[in-house]
């Protein structure tokens, strides 16, 4: 009794293409923009019946466009998201190519394409996944002369890297033209991650984190070791921050740090102020242009 109860439910609340159609009719019948074929409709059903997402939700994700930088462990699954939620447009940087060691947890990548660079490797995994979506590669390390005109071609921005340098090379360039970063990082068995929106008083990665440590104090993947499943945990809530910000639902993590430590599962978000005393975002910025930093020396501005 129990599993006919159970399989009667599933069939009455599963959605098909036809009643898609005559739901996605009235919506738009009420004033949303039909954009969805009948295949988009049949892939996209479950974000359309929610409440939240919908056809016009599910049309401004297919009009949309996001850059990841980084294609490794925290990028596979922000890029594996976000290309099945249908993100029209994905942008992948990353100028390293496909190691042996990498497969334990950069999961769009397999074991044919160790030595591949991994900007080819992440758009053909997108490729077989959606063909909705459209893989735009740049195989190129994001520097100071190259970023400004990287960003300005997308709606938000996601740092998927593993140095200081350029996470404070995406803030600033990011804050320097407004636009959305989503920021994460993983360390052994823990993570963290956050948002900054770059509306009203939201803060940016100096607020948190004014300068870079000194160089070799904080040990790398290759030196002090990832649990596989832990960027996974974290690249999976920044591609929903990423979405969320693109149909406009929710809150995001603007203004909090969210911290998880897989050792016990304990999670805690903190508070994330604006310092008006930031260089970047503050209410005198000593930084106006990526020529005021030094990136490859602890991200700091260089003395009068």
């Amino acid at each position: 009794m129990i599993a006919f109860v159970r399989t009667s439910a599933t069939e009455r609340h599963t959605p098909t293409v036809s009643n898609l159609v005559v739901y996605f009719h009235r919506r738009t019948t009420e004033g949303m923009r039909p954009d969805l074929d009948q295949t988009q409709l049949d892939r996209y059903s479950r974000h359309i019946i929610l409440d939240g997402v919908g056809p016009e939700g599910q049309a401004a994700l297919l009009d949309s466009s996001v850059l990841v930088v980084g294609a490794g462990g925290l990028g596979s699954p922000i890029v594996q998201y976000l290309a099945a939620a249908g993100v029209g447009r994905l942008g992948i940087a990353d100028d390293d190519r496909v190691e042996r060691s990498n497969l334990q947890r950069q999961v769009v990548h397999g074991d044919a394409d160790v030595g591949r660079p991994k900007v080819e490797s992440a758009a053909e995994f997108v490729a077989g996944l959606n063909p909705d979506v459209t893989v735009e590669t740049h195989d190129l390390r994001v520097a100071p002369d190259n970023v400004m005109a990287l960003i300005e071609r997308y709606d938000v921005v996601v740092d998927a890297t593993d140095n200081f340098p350029t996470r404070y090379l995406l803030n600033d360039a990011c804050v320097l033209t407004g636009t959305p970063l989503s920021h994460g990082a993983v360390y052994r068995f823990e993570g963290q991650v956050t948002t900054f929106e770059r509306e009203g008083d939201s803060p940016c990665y100096r607020c948190l984190f004014p300068e870079a440590p000194p160089e070799g104090a904080v040990p790398d993947c290759a030196t002090a070791g990832v649990l596989g499943v832990v960027p996974g945990l974290i690249g999976t809530v920044q591609a929903t921050e990423v979405i969320k910000l693109l149909i406009g639902y929710g809150e995001t993590l603007d203004g909090r740090l969210w911290n998880v430590d897989a050792g016990g599962m304990d999670v805690e978000t903190v508070p994330i102020r604006p310092n008006p005393d930031c260089p970047v975002c503050g209410d005198d910025p000593a930084i106006t242009s990526l020529e005021d930093v030094e990136y490859a020396d602890r991200c700091r501005i260089p003395s009068e």
